[in-house]
């Protein structure tokens, strides 16, 4: 059975893309991380999957669209978080964060598609990585990486290479942490919701 991840915070002012503020104030980049999620998940409900997942840590609200199972993030490090997500799969999952509103159907199906390999990896510009698959999950692949650090992207292909796993990669996305990111993503993405909120703000001016 194929399950695409989610892994996301409850878009709760003060509490999510704190990176942001300044310039925008906490209930903008709030507001930025829900739009950045909704659109998140409307690829994954386009995407042809067994089981669409959010991994939330925090209560869901009026963004949630249906079609979506919801399951509580464990305590614990990202890493440890992210383990945790692929713990609960029984078959081939792609797992992906909130910060990447500019992701498409296609890409994640990408991300599930392992013929010929066993893993997708999706590098982040930062160093890091947007997206992971894995063919057959195990938590292990992601315990004791370093996460949210330059070589954490390296240290995880690593990672999947010790374990003698052929690994595809994806293409580099950028991530949505700082408020030059959201500007450049929003670029490429106008029309979705975190396009045009991020647009509507600037027009408005953030304070």
């Amino acid at each position: 059975m194929s399950t695409l991840l989610v892994i996301a915070k409850e878009p709760v002012p003060g509490r999510v893309k704190t990176r942001l503020t300044p310039p925008f104030t906490p209930r903008q980049a709030a507001d930025l991380a829900r739009a950045a999620l909704a659109d998140t998940l409307e690829a994954v409900l386009r995407t042809p999957v067994d089981r669409r997942v959010l991994v939330l840590a925090g209560a869901p609200g009026p963004w949630l669209p249906d079609g979506i199972e919801v399951v509580p993030q464990c305590g614990g490090g990202l890493d440890v978080r992210l383990a945790a997500a692929f713990a609960g799969c029984t078959g081939p999952a792609f797992l992906i964060g909130m910060d990447t509103p500019q992701v498409t159907p296609e890409l994640l199906a990408a991300g599930l598609d392992f013929a010929g390999v066993d893993a997708r990896l999706g590098l982040a510009a930062d160093g890091g990585f947007w997206g992971l698959g894995l063919k057959v999950p195990d938590p292990a692949l992601l315990r004791g990486v370093p996460m949210s650090v330059p070589e954490t992207g390296r240290t995880q292909r690593r990672r999947l290479v010790a374990a003698g796993l052929t690994v595809s990669d994806l293409p580099v996305l950028r991530d949505v942490d700082t408020a030059a990111d959201a500007r450049s993503v929003a670029g490429l993405v106008p029309g979705s919701r975190f396009g045009a909120l991020h647009t509507a703000l600037a027009g408005v001016g953030v304070r």
